[in-house]
């Protein structure tokens, strides 16, 4: 996983409601096990016609959102099955971190341990940023995960909220597997002065 702190970028708006799974990837492009190359996939159904061809008029295939890695989402985004793909899909694509005013439960766990931040804030900060991006597709936004704030172009900050421990791991660049073994040393000091109290029948 890589690093997060503070990242600044150009916002893309996809202000749909209950956006799932199924429509973030959908279910025919789950048969590989690799997250490389799922994003060619992202929300194909809306991205490509019937021959495959991009849709002039969807916005992962317009000139001015191009490279942007903070995705503005509408209500409840991630709903439905609990496919991991979709955070894989949204991150090989080139996100980093989405912004909603609420997200499903199983989808934020899944992007939180695959080093996907989902961002949650009030009504009015969501309808102001997806005015603002309307106005002007190069729109930027600042993200200090230490801080826990998300700063707009006006100046104006609002926090959100994340767990301790998704948060660290989220700064340190380590998935949940990853921060255990960094405690090995720990836990096998533990192990070595706690004696075991098997009972061997003895």
């Amino acid at each position: 996983m890589k690093k997060m702190d503070i990242l600044t970028d150009k916002v893309l708006a996809i202000p749909t409601e209950n956006i799932d799974t199924d429509q973030i990837i959908p279910a025919r492009f789950l048969k590989t096990i690799s997250k490389s190359g799922l994003g060619e996939n992202l929300f194909a159904d809306w991205r490509y016609d019937e021959n495959g061809r991009p849709r002039e008029d969807f916005v992962l295939n317009q000139d001015q959102t191009q490279g942007a890695r903070i995705l503005l989402a509408g209500d409840n985004f991630g709903c439905g099955s609990s496919r991991e793909h979709a955070p894989w899909a949204l991150m090989d694509y080139g996100f980093q971190a989405i912004i909603s005013t609420s997200f499903a439960d199983i989808f934020n766990n899944n992007a939180l341990k695959n080093g996907l931040l989902p961002i949650v804030v009030d009504l009015e900060t969501h309808r102001q940023l997806l005015s603002l991006v309307e106005e002007e597709p190069d729109t930027t936004v600042t993200i200090d995960l230490s801080k826990q704030t998300l700063t707009l172009p006006d100046g104006r900050s609002v926090s959100f909220p994340i767990d301790a421990f998704s948060k660290t791991c989220l700064l340190e660049g380590v998935d949940q597997l990853g921060y255990l073994l960094r405690q090995e040393e720990a836990v096998l000091a533990y192990e070595m002065s706690h004696p075991a109290r098997v009972n061997t029948g003895d």
